[in-house]
């Protein structure tokens, strides 16, 4: 039974999405297939921006913080609402930069802003990168999701395979218009899910109701609701609840699927629209907290203490095999939709921005099935990642987020001071990845700011040194101008 319905709920979804794309269009562009041909009014523009915002590390990773930490899962309550903020001020801007520029990738917004092809270049790279890193999170996932449905005797590295080779198959043919659709689908389905779930899980806990679970974790486990949560030593304070808050609302729209996802809007009205409704969203994080904990008042205990599989096995243990399939497929679409359309961005990021400046004269054509043919090998990169990783879903999502925080100054610049410069973004981009990414750096400023969200610290230090190299260098430009000669 749960092998059926997860198969089913994928498989019908796969084909719904790419019978959609196909009618809609048939992809025989790089601009049709990677923004849907700018069309995507306000309806679709919701469902597919929440698809790539709740994925399964707001399902999966969020009720498994919970389960494990307790308070610090609240994250997902203040991102959520802080980024749709940001968000009705910077997606209409992204939204008519690449109207007017005819952008397709976040690296050509860099690239013509800037005035400079190798910063898009050097961009695009460093998005790739952060978006394998964010690809990992989904097959992880969907690996977790489909040894439970295939059985435990299937290796990582197989379920791994086959999670990406599934992921890659969403958005392969039809690119956005499928994973659109999909998006749709998975959340009606995640909706009903963790109603479904939250309207029975005070009976499956020995609860009287929802506000009883809380009432009996907090008896049990004393401080749960508090931070530092469960774990003190972990670090989870309000500090770094404040400061994760914040990098991740800054971070949010700077993904370069993002940058996609607002040159795919019709108009600046469906953006600003989503913006204002999204974080009605936000709400079902009270639910999936509520699972969490209740899958510790459960005394559940996930395969291998492995935290992302707290709600998986609790369902698992609780409810009967037709929920648990329910659960298994709306999670894969949870992973899958995210997945692929990060994997599209990835493709259409290479061929544009990395390929062409090298084979200027290369065909559209061709550049579609360059985007093709990355896309699978940034997926195995992904696999790569994955096998072998123990750290939580919210973990190496944080980690996702404070590598992409390093575009995060330059696209604020970019709207914000007209005399931002190439030189300056490029310079502040390298002092923010020693900061992150050097264990002398780390050590000296997690001394300076403990506690604080590391992707933080390291935005302030590129924000900070991208300002004075550009202070600097247009003052030398403009002593280098030549001066009127007085008549």
């Amino acid at each position: 039974m749960i092998l059926f319905l997860t198969i089913s709920i994928v498989v019908a979804t796969m084909l719904g999405a790419m019978l959609y794309g196909h009618q809609k269009s048939r992809a025989k562009s790089v601009s049709e297939w990677a923004v849907g041909g700018r069309r995507f009014g306000t309806l679709i523009f919701w469902f597919l921006n929440a698809g790539e915002i709740y994925t399964t590390f707001a399902v999966l990773g969020i009720s498994g913080f919970a389960w494990a930490y307790g308070a610090p899962a609240y994250l997902a309550f203040t991102s959520v609402s802080l980024a749709a903020t940001l968000g009705y001020w910077l997606m209409p801007r992204i939204w008519q930069a690449g109207r007017e520029g005819g952008f397709i990738t976040q690296a050509d917004f860099f690239a013509a802003r800037y005035k400079a092809t190798w910063l898009g270049c050097v961009v695009g790279l460093a998005g790739i990168i952060a978006i394998i890193v964010y690809v990992q999170i989904q097959i992880t996932a969907l690996s977790m999701i489909l040894r439970l449905t295939l059985g435990a005797e299937v290796s990582v590295l197989a379920s791994a395979i086959l999670a990406a080779v599934i992921m890659l198959g969403f958005v392969y043919v039809a690119g956005l218009r499928s994973a659109a659709f999909a998006a749709g689908v998975k959340d009606v389905l995640m909706v009903v899910l963790v109603v479904a779930l939250s309207a029975t899980v005070a009976h499956k806990v020995g609860a009287i109701s929802i506000l009883d679970v809380f009432d009996k974790v907090q008896d049990q486990h004393p401080g749960i609701g508090v931070f530092p949560g469960l774990v003190p030593e972990a670090g989870l304070t309000v500090t770094w609840l404040m400061t994760s808050a914040l990098n991740v609302a800054l971070g949010t729209w700077i993904f370069p699927h993002m940058f996609q996802l607002c040159y795919a809007a019709g108009s600046r009205k469906a953006i600003r629209r989503n913006a204002v409704w999204q974080p009605l969203y936000s709400l079902s994080f009270f639910f999936i907290i509520l699972l969490g904990f209740a899958a510790l008042l459960a005394g559940t205990q996930p395969p291998g203490g492995d935290v992302n599989a707290a709600l998986l096995q609790f369902v698992s243990d609780s409810y009967p095999s037709w929920m648990i399939g329910l659960l298994a497929g709306t999670a894969c679409l949870l992973a899958l939709v995210p997945g692929s359309v990060l994997l599209l961005t990835a493709g259409s990021i290479f061929s544009r921005n990395v390929l062409m400046p090298l084979r200027p004269g290369l065909s559209d054509q061709a550049a579609l099935r360059a985007s093709r043919l990355s896309m699978v090998v940034f997926a195995g990169g992904a696999v790569w990642l994955t096998v072998g990783a123990t750290a939580s879903l919210v973990e190496i999502g944080l980690s996702a987020y404070a590598a992409i925080g390093m575009l995060a100054p330059g696209v604020f610049l970019a709207f914000l001071w007209p005399r931002a410069n190439a030189v300056g973004v490029a310079a502040g981009m390298a002092a923010g990845y020693v900061v992150l990414l050097v264990p002398a750096a780390q050590n000296l400023f997690g001394l300076i700011f403990p506690e604080w969200e590391k992707g933080l610290v390291a935005m302030g230090v590129n924000a900070i040194v991208a300002v004075v190299v550009i202070l600097i260098t247009s003052a030398r430009e403009k002593t280098a101008q030549p001066q009127p000669v007085a008549g």
